[in-house]
């Protein structure tokens, strides 16, 4: 258990519906993965951003990019940023797991588009994913909007992993 220290961003579990934990207040930590922490905070699970992390008391998740020499989207730090997002259940990167499929940057209008899936269609994590996602990207320095795609078309299938992230969960055979 950690007492809030300042006032701190979170997610509530499994809809995303933003919310602020009070200064102060109690927390329980269920889970710490990936920088992110899952809490319970009035009896709703929810979710803290890694980069927030320093309100409850905790090592913050560091997501720093070298200062912009112009007003370009670098497309490596959005890369960057994405291997930074965990799946909640499996200890690998979203990028590593392959369920991103697609980054397109726009940049006229500061934005970035990216397609992405889940491990299946029916997981209750997917909307914090698609939130973890924006929130990170926008740490990009010159984004102004993020824009996530949800598809299921493709499937996703287990060769879409890494062989590193593949090794990690026990499924390179």
């Amino acid at each position: 258990m950690v007492v809030a220290r300042a006032d701190c961003p979170a997610r509530r579990v499994p809809d995303g519906t933003p919310l602020t934990i009070p200064k102060d207040t109690f927390v329980t930590i269920t889970q710490a993965l990936g920088g992110n922490y899952t809490v319970t905070y009035n009896g709703q699970m929810v979710r803290v951003d890694g980069t927030d992390a320093e309100a409850l008391g905790l090592e913050p998740e560091l997501l720093s990019f070298p200062e912009p020499v112009d007003e370009q989207i670098r497309e490596e730090q959005v890369w960057a940023a994405l291997k930074t997002v965990y799946d909640p259940e499996i200890p690998v990167d979203l990028v590593n797991l392959g369920l991103i499929y697609d980054v397109a940057v726009d940049q006229s209008a500061h934005k970035v588009t990216i397609q992405m899936t889940l491990t299946a269609p029916g997981c209750g994590m997917g909307t914090v994913l698609v939130g973890d996602v924006e929130y990170r990207v926008k740490l990009v320095p010159n984004v102004d909007e993020v824009k996530v795609d949800l598809v299921f078309d493709p499937p996703w299938q287990r060769h879409m992993m890494s062989e590193e992230a593949q090794l990690e969960t026990g499924m390179f055979f």
